[in-house]
């Protein structure tokens, strides 16, 4: 039966012979329910409102949906910088967004029992016993940087690790290299820095560091730059910026790397922050509409307790056509 067209009327029982008479009155009392006509009215009524309020509740939620897409997401972007759009046009003119490729350095061993650097020489290492699960610290706050800065010009970008990049990969695309040779690997096997190349100091002092070499010394610039030695606390480090030609002219790869994860922090935050960048470009000679092309830098960086807190360009390169 309709919900609400019954009641239920209780009575004590009753001798057996008057069941029956009472099982009649009851269902007679039911139809007379039943066929009320107001009965039927207010039931009516009440599909009526429920209907008319579905309906309302559909268009309120069309409404706010709508809405909320034609809304942007999270907080208001402000424009980014003249300087931000002339040093990083190639990489945000294009179709497809930039790959940031981040060192991934080959260890052996296990961070309980103590890790190293993987050494090929002389069979010392099995490749089998290859670790590639950890990068720097200052490569995740390099990451970090460069997404904000991307995001102020309104792309994103594609964030891979070196050891699973291609060399496909870096025909087709746009490339930022987080993190130096002694890590990215694949900077190895591509065109990179002519002028500044990071090398492993193979006699003096400081043998087996990793520096940055100036191959063709001008006047008042060093032989070779290096940080702070490995057994003493961290100070001083020194950095590499860099747009140079890649596997596929029309694509651009720039290499922002230092001796240590803290000087890749550093430069990845020099090209991250206006001042730095006008400073870069002044360096440079480059206008702040104007065309960048390829060019070599080298920083200086003052560390303080782990975190870069000064950088200024000791020397710089540009490209001959």
């Amino acid at each position: 039966m309709p919900k609400g067209t019954y009641v239920l009327s209780f009575h004590r029982r009753e001798a057996s012979s008057s069941r029956l008479p009472a099982i009649a009155v009851h269902a007679q009392h039911a139809g007379e329910i039943a066929t009320d006509p107001k009965a039927g009215r207010n039931w009516k009524v009440g599909f009526g409102v429920l209907s008319a309020l579905l309906t309302l509740a559909l268009i309120a939620i069309a409404f706010l949906l709508a809405t909320r897409n034609s809304r942007p997401t999270g907080q208001i972007v402000e424009p980014a910088p003249q300087v931000f759009e002339t040093f990083w046009k190639n990489f945000v003119s294009g179709p497809e967004e930039p790959w940031v490729i981040f060192s991934n350095g080959a260890f052996v061993g296990r961070p309980e029992t103590g890790m190293r650097y993987f050494d090929p020489v002389r069979d010392r290492d099995s490749r089998d016993q290859i670790l590639e699960h950890y990068t720097g610290v200052g490569e995740v706050l390099a990451i970090h940087a460069l997404d904000r800065t991307f995001g102020s010009l309104r792309r994103q970008i594609r964030v891979k690790r070196g050891s699973l990049l291609s060399l496909d990969d870096v025909k087709n695309n746009d490339m930022i290299f987080v993190g130096s040779p002694a890590e990215n690997l694949t900077l190895r096997e591509i065109p990179s820095t002519e002028d500044f190349l990071f090398r492993t100091l193979e006699s003096g002092p400081r043998k087996g560091d990793l520096a940055i070499v100036n191959v063709h010394p001008q006047a008042g610039e060093a032989d070779y730059w290096i940080g702070s030695p490995s057994h003493a606390n961290l100070t001083e480090d020194y950095s590499v910026i860099a747009l140079v030609r890649g596997l596929n002219p029309a694509k651009s790869v720039l290499i922002l790397a230092g001796t240590t994860t803290i000087g890749t922090q550093a430069a990845v935050e020099f090209v991250c922050q206006q001042d730095s960048l006008e400073a870069l470009l002044r360096r440079l000679q480059i206008a702040d509409n104007g065309e960048l092309k390829p060019f070599e830098a080298v920083l200086r960086v003052k560390v303080t307790r782990g975190v870069p807190v000064e950088s200024d360009i000791v020397a710089s390169r540009v490209a001959k056509p």
